[in-house]
């Protein structure tokens, strides 16, 4: 009899040990260690849990963002990033910009770009850009277009601090890499020494570049944009050594094919 009732005893001590240790909550560390734990509370930066295994009275602590996931006892999962990675922590902020280069009509053409968000610290870009409007400084007539495509990587901190984020979504310093392509018309003239006359004739030159872009972009109330950068890469096409100025991109004639970019542009963000 006082074996049967041992062994009774130890049947509902395992049983409820195992209910106790089936039902506790999962924390999966950013690191992919686990935790097997009872959650208490879930706040902003920290998550609250108690280990039966060590005591039922002892609270620990862990902050949120070295957590990537909490899976709970009833089959939930509740999943979290770095609050600057978080999307819901930028729902207020715009995520469109269209900006166009102030100075370019002194350089004969007009530049318009839309800049679009994607997710914290990423944005993409295209740029269409009008030659032959504005100051016409080579007097070559110049007819024509191009078109620029770039991706954006927005810096983030050198470290993180709790609940850190970025001031504006689309704000702060910026590496771009980018591909532009230029296609106009000019006029080009030659001059012959020998019996003092010159040539005009038509040209037209197609060019293609591969720039990386340098910048830093200021957002002033969910609003008003300014956006400086510097570029530089390589330019191939068919252009004349005497005209190395593609609206697009500077340089990137045949005998060195170094091409550099820049401009300080304004806009609005919507």
């Amino acid at each position: 009899m006082k074996y049967f009732n041992f062994c009774l005893f130890t049947v509902i001590a395992l049983s409820f040990f195992t209910s106790i240790v089936s039902a506790q909550d999962k924390l999966i560390k950013s690191n992919n260690d686990t935790i097997q734990c009872l959650i208490k509370e879930i706040g902003d930066l920290e998550i609250k849990y108690s280990d039966p295994k060590i005591s039922d009275t002892i609270i620990f602590g862990i902050d949120k963002a070295d957590v990537s996931e909490v899976i709970l006892a009833n089959g939930n999962i509740l999943t979290f990033s770095k609050a600057i990675l978080n999307p819901e922590n930028y729902v207020d902020n715009h995520k469109n910009i269209i900006k166009t280069n102030f100075l370019s009509p002194l350089f004969n053409s007009v530049k318009f770009t839309y800049e679009r968000s994607i997710k914290p610290g990423g944005s993409i870009e295209a740029t269409v850009g009008i030659i032959g409007v504005g100051n016409d400084a080579y007097d070559a007539d110049e007819q024509g277009a191009f078109i620029k495509l770039g991706y954006k990587f927005i810096k983030s901190p050198d470290y993180y601090l709790r609940g850190q984020r970025y001031a504006h979504i689309l704000k702060g310093a910026y590496i771009r890499p980018e591909l532009a392509f230029s296609y106009y018309s000019y006029d080009y003239e030659s001059y012959y020494y020998y019996s003092y006359s010159y040539s005009k004739e038509r040209k037209t030159n197609a060019m293609f570049g591969i720039l990386l872009n340098f910048g830093k972009q200021w957002v002033i109330d969910n609003g008003f944009v300014v956006d400086t950068f510097v570029g530089v890469g390589y330019g191939f096409g068919n252009s004349n050594d005497d005209f190395t100025s593609h609206k697009a991109f500077l340089g990137g004639v045949d005998d060195f094919p170094l091409a550099i970019s820049g401009g300080v542009r304004v806009g609005w963000c919507f």
